[in-house]
């Protein structure tokens, strides 16, 4: 995911079901969990509570 954002154009990322679609469109691209927050972050805000409740599920 080659995007960088300004952080002021960030959107929010709140919501599971939102933060688990972010997961698998990047893991079908190749990214493995150790990269995926990394990823993430570069275009969203992520609640990070969701985020670690989301991948412990994964």
């Amino acid at each position: 995911m080659e995007r960088f954002v300004e952080d002021y154009q960030k959107r929010r990322l709140t919501e599971r079901v939102d933060i688990m679609t972010a997961i698998n469109i990047l893991m079908s691209q190749g990214y493995d969990e150790d990269h995926l927050l990394d990823e993430i972050t570069k275009v969203f805000y992520v609640d990070l509570d969701a985020f670690n409740e989301v991948i412990s599920h994964h």
